[in-house]
């Protein structure tokens, strides 16, 4: 049974002719929050769409030599355009907007014609500062060293006719809604729009064109077109029906739940959007949240500044997934975060292949081994079980309560750990050594059956980010029709045996230097540049003063190369003749496992080390010592005489946690 309508959109996108992971960012975003919905029963429309229209679109248009149409139905429909990009990261809207569609055309134009006849639109004469790419007016006090405070580029004296809209005849009203209501979120943006724009006296807005054509004419003044705008923002209501005959579901979806922005247009859809509807008196949005950008090197990722990611080279080499999962868990939607490879990599390795994909591949070859892949019905409880079972049954409401508030790093934190507290659990109960008795075959049955039950749940709670590997995870453990609703998403006692296939590994683990190399190679090989070489040194170059007793001064970069993580000593013993080497076999958190040869015999017995948790170095080039393989390093202390001290983890920690 339904739970009502759930309607968000994202914003329609400018068609450019170089998409970015920027472009993926609040669409995936939206997808995820649409895809819960569906998930908790509402019935959801999803919508976005391009915006098609303005001075821009035409200027480029006649750079390609081709009508602004052909020029937008190249992009929009083609092989590597919005619509293609969207099928790439699993996008599953429900509806797709273009402002050239006749429906739209039409229902702009009765708009318009409405708010003018009400007399909140009326004729004058335009003359200031305009930002051709943003597609925004501006004052003189507004400039920011004289260009536009968006994106930094510079704006051009425009002086012609126009029509306004009384943008400052609602001024106090959209303050209150600001101010007084949880209209506009994260709640820091409320304080930027009062002050940086209503508090200084809000103009009336510009909202038709003369100097141009491409753009929704205005059928009662020909020579107009409508500012992009207006005829971008009610795009919102026009795909539902609002007055027009092709849709017929405005009255079930309106007002919206959510729009999700990014910030730079925060100012378009929480003053001049909601000044619009209270024209027209029609419901207002519930939500609109104005997330962050994706920077790199500290700034905006633009095809103009040259630092665009091309998302179909990571989505084919990493899969789509992951791509998406590293998007909403790396950062926090309503901030800014910095985008790097390096971050994209250590992500897959840490996240989804050690404490996802080795969780459910150490789980169910457990269950393959002991058990031919079937446990038996078979449930013994003990108070070890307890604590995990009390993280799986709180997940779910932690989960939404963070949904909800559209913190989805958050909701995949609290999926996280259900995972960490299982990967845990494995090092709690040891089901290796249960297997090695038959009198205990019972008990590992349980403790195999309650990690299936922490790796069901988090597959449901992780469907809408990651649904494809939702669905293989479900898969393997039998619940594509079964066990695997939003009401199931907690710890169940099936009496009954259940069956599992192990499949494939999820996310296998990733040489970081290799992907750095291949992700470089591709880059030039599309784009047509050479890997670029770092510059050498000039010898009157002065280098920055380095701490005393510090070998030399490394960059955040290089520092993200050094992979460390949690392992726990199985065995240890001497390295034949050699006095000083302890050959340790660890638990890293993968299935092999690895050994490390370390020079600390001097100070530490074997047997003080066996089940102790360290540090390793695990992205260590493999070397021989005394002939024997030595994969990684131990971290280690020296107070200063020569000594070595172990750096111990507390047993909380799971083994293959990652050390930042």
């Amino acid at each position: 049974m339904s739970k009502g309508p759930f309607y968000i959109t994202t914003p329609i996108y400018y068609p450019s002719d170089k998409l970015h992971i920027g472009h993926s960012y609040c669409t995936t975003a939206a997808d995820a929050m649409a895809r819960y919905k569906r998930l908790q029963g509402y019935d959801v429309m999803f919508l976005t769409g391009t915006d098609e229209h303005g001075q821009k679109i035409e200027d480029k248009a006649k750079e390609a030599g081709v009508t602004p149409k052909q020029f937008v139905d190249s992009i929009v429909e083609g092989p590597s355009g919005v619509k293609a990009l969207w099928k790439l990261m699993n996008i599953s809207n429900d509806r797709f907007i273009r402002t050239t569609d006749d429906y739209h055309v039409e229902a702009i134009q009765k708009i318009f014609r409405k708010m003018y006849e009400k007399g909140d639109i009326y004729k004058g004469v335009y003359k200031g500062k305009y930002c051709k790419p943003c597609e925004s007016f501006w004052t003189e006090s507004q400039l920011v060293d004289g260009c536009c405070p968006d994106c930094g580029r510079p704006v051009v004296d425009a002086e012609e006719e126009a029509y306004f809209f009384r943008l400052s005849k609602y001024a106090d009203r959209v303050q209150h809604l600001l101010e007084d209501t949880d209209f506009l979120q994260p709640r820091s943006r409320v304080n930027e729009m009062v002050n940086n724009f209503i508090k200084p006296g809000l103009e009336d807005l510009c909202v038709s064109r003369t100097s141009f054509n491409w753009g929704i004419p205005v059928d009662f003044d020909p020579g107009h077109v409508v500012y992009v705008w207006v005829d971008a923002l009610f795009n919102y209501v026009t795909a539902l029906g609002f007055d027009n005959d092709r849709y017929h579901d405005y009255d079930k979806f309106w007002p919206a739940d959510v729009h999700f922005v990014g910030k730079e247009i925060v100012r378009f859809h929480s003053i001049i959007w909601p000044a619009m509807l209270m024209s027209m008196e029609l419901p207002l949005p519930k939500h609109v949240f104005g997330h962050g950008w994706l920077l790199i090197d500290g700034g905006k990722m633009s095809k103009s500044k040259g630092n665009v990611v091309d998302p179909y080279i990571l989505a084919e080499h990493y899969g789509v997934d992951a791509l998406r999962f590293f998007l909403l868990r790396t950062f926090p939607f309503g901030s800014d975060g910095n985008f790097s490879n390096e971050a994209l990599i250590s992500t897959i390795n840490t996240d989804l292949a050690n404490d996802l994909g080795n969780l459910v591949s150490r789980s169910l070859s457990m269950i393959d081994k002991y058990f031919g892949g079937t446990i038996p019905a078979v449930r013994q409880a003990e108070p070890i079980d307890e604590e995990l079972i009390a993280v799986i049954n709180g997940a779910r409401a932690e989960y939404e309560k963070e949904m909800d508030a559209f913190a989805l790093q958050n909701g995949l934190a609290a999926v996280f750990k259900v995972l960490d507290r299982a990967n845990k659990y494995i090092d709690e109960t040891a089901p290796w050594i249960l297997g090695k008795e038959e009198a205990k075959r019972d008990r590992l049955a349980s403790v195999l059956y309650n990690l299936t039950e922490a790796i069901r749940v988090s597959a449901i709670l992780l469907t809408p980010f990651m649904p494809d590997t939702a669905d293989k995870i479900l898969a393997m453990l039998e619940c594509s029709g079964c066990h695997n609703t939003w009401e199931e998403a907690q710890y169940l006692v099936r009496c009954e045996p259940v069956t599992v296939h192990k499949g494939e590994n999820l996310f296998p683990r990733l040489d970081v230097e290799k992907e750095l190399a291949y992700l470089e190679a591709e880059r030039a090989a599309r784009f047509g540049k050479q890997p670029e070489q770092p510059a050498a040194e000039k010898p009157a170059d002065k280098q920055p003063e380095k701490p005393e007793g510090v070998a030399s001064i490394i960059d955040i970069a290089e520092f993200q190369k050094v992979n460390l993580r949690v392992a726990q000593v199985t065995a240890c013993e001497p390295v034949p003749k050699a006095d000083k080497l302890l050959r340790l076999t660890l638990d890293d958190g993968t299935a092999e496992g690895r050994q490390v040869v370390s020079g600390i015999a001097p100070w530490y017995k074997p047997e003080d080390l066996v089940g102790k948790k360290l540090v390793i170095v695990a992205n260590l080039k493999p070397a021989k010592l005394r002939g024997v393989l030595s994969q990684g390093m131990i971290l280690a202390a020296d107070p200063g005489d020569g000594s070595a001290n172990v750096l111990f983890v507390d047993e909380s920690v799971p083994v293959g946690s990652k050390v930042r």
